[in-house]
């Protein structure tokens, strides 16, 4: 983890100012082959064993944030929230996918592929180098304003979550074509078709269900979802 303040306009602020990163290899919540790749990151069950991550001293270091932002929060958020519940306090920005890089220029969103493309190069999975490679692409794109004040800007709106509960069967084709995802486990909802849209678009999406897929009126209830809850398990 590395904190770095910044201003309200989404610029950050110079160098010095950053908090000294912290970082510990540790071992996975379930098994090394489940949670990591060895041939991939370098990291095996010899390099974690003994090390562990201090929950309070985790707790501390993010209690002055105002938000975390990770590198596809969709993975991380989830796994650190089991370490402490402080996580659960914070706005969570993805900086992988609520930054529109290919309309920037980018060839991908992948942080490996944004380094190259901003110029540098740097060790990859280790978590230091990880975080400070994530703060750096953060930094002014081609029009002046920085890919941070996108990501905050993005961030600050909240989503919809439309549930097509009980939608015909043979109407899934047309969901899925539509950007629906299913969603198949109990303990997140029912399992059914949803799709997250923007406020603008949350009204067309009920006509859409109600004249392409039920052809009446179901009745859905759209779930508000803002950054305390997205990515995170609890949606």
């Amino acid at each position: 983890m590395a904190g770095w303040p910044n201003e309200s306009s989404g610029r950050l602020c110079p160098t010095p100012r950053r908090h000294p990163p912290i970082s510990s290899t540790l071992p996975p919540f379930e098994t090394m082959a489940a949670r990591l790749e060895a041939r991939i990151t370098g990291i095996t069950d010899a390099i974690v064993a003994g090390h562990r991550l201090d929950p309070q001293q985790v707790a501390a270091f993010i209690a002055p944030a105002v938000i975390v932002v990770a590198h596809n929060a969709a993975f991380d958020r989830p796994i650190v929230e089991r370490l402490t519940e402080a996580f659960k306090l914070k706005g969570w920005p993805c900086s992988m996918s609520q930054v529109d890089w290919k309309e920037e220029g980018a060839d991908s969103a992948k942080l490996s592929a944004l380094a190259s493309w901003c110029g540098f190069f740097f060790d990859g999975h280790r978590a230091e180098n990880d975080c400070l490679a994530g703060l750096e692409v953060l930094t002014p794109l081609a029009g002046g304003r920085t890919a941070l004040a996108h990501l905050l800007e993005t961030a600050r709106q909240p989503i919809w979550r439309i549930t097509a509960a009980n939608s015909p069967f043979e109407q899934k084709d047309k969901l899925k074509a539509r950007g629906y995802r299913w969603n198949g486990d109990d303990s997140a909802g029912p399992k059914a078709w949803y799709r997250d849209v923007a406020d603008a678009g949350r009204e067309a999406e009920l006509l859409f269900l109600t004249q392409e897929i039920y052809g009446y009126d179901p009745g859905l209830t759209p779930r508000r979802i803002t950054a305390f809850e997205r990515f995170s398990d609890r949606t």
